[in-house]
């Protein structure tokens, strides 16, 4: 869905901590995240829930670390201004003129991470595309994909929503295939966009 609406440094290294969703939960922003209160606390149940999912599936240390960092930096700057996403991503692999501002927050994010340090580049790519997804996705692009749009403090579909969420941990790959289906009709009967990178996504996993 196109939401128009060896010795490297550790991004958490350049951070400053931020308390948001449940009491459970610290989560730490770099120190150039720009975020509303609001979306802290987004932020902050997202982090929630796939940590939730991560300690039911059994994920080792390092995987379910790597959930939560891309779960905490998704929209590390998703209230930043325009021409500082796009100053971010001037010179990048990414063609931001041709991105429409509401999808210029991920890749602007995952570029930021780079030059911090962060070399896992399942995190990378689950930051960067998290709002209209990726083929190329493994276990973690497609567990923040989830969280995102299952967000229990989004106020459409809630039943629907949190019934998948609970579906996660036992059928990971099913609960997928049906968030993407279900962003995907949301998106057509709201009239917005769908990104190219969206439609590769749902015809791979439908």
């Amino acid at each position: 869905m196109t939401d128009t609406s060896a010795g490297v440094p550790d991004p958490r290294d350049h951070a400053a901590p931020v308390t948001a969703g449940s009491a459970a939960h610290h989560v730490v922003l770099p120190s150039w995240a720009v975020v509303t209160d609001s979306r802290r606390a987004h932020i902050g149940r997202v982090v929630d829930l796939i940590d939730g999912w991560a300690v039911a599936l059994g994920l080792v240390p390092a995987q379910r670390q790597a959930w939560a960092d891309a779960a905490t930096w998704h929209d590390a700057v998703r209230d930043a201004p325009e021409a500082t996403l796009r100053a971010w991503l001037a010179g990048s692999d990414v063609d931001a003129a041709a991105m429409d501002v509401a999808l210029l927050h991920g890749p602007a994010a995952a570029v930021r991470l780079a030059a911090d340090g962060e070399r896992r580049r399942d995190v990378l790519d689950a930051v960067r595309w998290h709002t209209v997804g990726s083929i190329e996705w493994g276990p973690t692009g497609r567990a923040l994909y989830m969280a995102d749009f299952l967000d229990p403090g989004r106020n459409f579909a809630r039943a629907e929503r949190a019934a998948l969420a609970q579906r996660v941990p036992r059928d990971f790959d099913g609960a997928f295939r049906d968030a993407v289906a279900m962003r995907v009709q949301w998106a057509v009967s709201a009239g917005k966009p769908l990104a190219p990178q969206t439609v590769a996504l749902w015809n791979a996993v439908r």
